[in-house]
């Protein structure tokens, strides 16, 4: 049977008016990819011709309630972002276990922890890798270490150092990279002044500078703070910046030491905020 030609042209204006109703949907994978991480701060070695010394990096990894067990793997598995930094901590190394109490952190590691190849000055910072990294979580103040549950197999650690002063306790005095990081605020916060500002620096006469600047670039506030330590150590810092934005907006932050020889920005670091 032959189907009358109107009702095929009716049919197929009827199936492309479908078709030129559907809206193509935004893609929100990069944004659910954003919601699923989260940022922790690790530490790793690296080695120059004359020293060697710890740098703090900041990672993204998979959001969990876990993130000391995170913070451990990616010290294990994670790809330093520094140039020449490098991981201590065999491969194959597993987690068994950390428990936190009362401010100490005891971390069971596999027997394959101990198969690290550094020298004396390779294991104290090896060492003060993992405490560091742990102690950047305010539930943790002291680290100490065990192997498949128990210690005394562990005691010589990597041969050199040892676990005879443990439990350990942060020490940043050999983080020489960055020379400035800061903890607050936040990259894309929103903030009200005064604004707060804390971090730690290696800075000269440990000043550090602030400027606080609107999306034109105006400069909408600046001031210094004063860290506990001057380089070649390192100390916390404190301060804050008064400021009166007009109506809301975005800006950035610009935490920085100024040059002793020309005045100019070293060593700089931007956070985007919000107002």
């Amino acid at each position: 049977m032959k189907v009358p030609v109107f009702i095929l042209v009716l049919f197929l204006g009827v199936f492309l008016s479908g078709c030129n109703n559907q809206t193509e949907q935004p893609d929100k994978s990069d944004q659910n990819d954003s919601a699923q991480k989260q940022e922790i701060a690790v530490y790793y070695l690296k080695s120059t011709d004359q020293e060697i010394y710890l740098v703090r990096e900041v990672h993204q990894v998979e959001k969990t309630t876990e993130v000391a067990q995170a913070a451990l793997n990616e010290l294990i598995k994670g790809d330093p972002i520094t140039p020449d930094a490098y991981r201590v901590l065999p491969e194959d190394t597993r987690i068994l276990g950390i428990n936190i109490d009362n401010g100490l952190a005891t971390v069971d590691f596999s027997p394959e922890v101990l198969r690290a190849n550094v020298g004396s000055s390779g294991e104290g910072l090896g060492i003060a890798s993992i405490v560091n990294t742990l102690t950047e979580f305010p539930t943790i103040q002291e680290v100490a270490f065990t192997v498949d549950g128990q210690v005394e197999n562990a005691m010589d650690w990597w041969g050199h150092v040892g676990l005879y002063e443990q439990p350990f306790q942060r020490d940043l005095s050999n983080v020489f990279e960055p020379a400035i990081w800061v903890t607050s605020p936040v990259k894309d916060q929103v903030i009200s002044s005064p604004l707060k500002i804390s971090g730690n620096a290696r800075v000269f006469e440990a000043t550090v500078s602030f400027r606080l600047k609107d999306a034109a670039g105006n400069v909408l506030a600046q001031g210094f703070a004063t860290a506990a330590e001057g380089a070649p150590g390192r100390g916390d810092f404190e301060g804050e910046l008064a400021f009166k934005p007009d109506g809301s907006g975005q800006g950035q932050l610009e935490v920085f030491e100024e040059s002793m020889k020309d005045g100019s920005d070293l060593n700089k670091v931007i956070i985007p905020v919000e107002w």
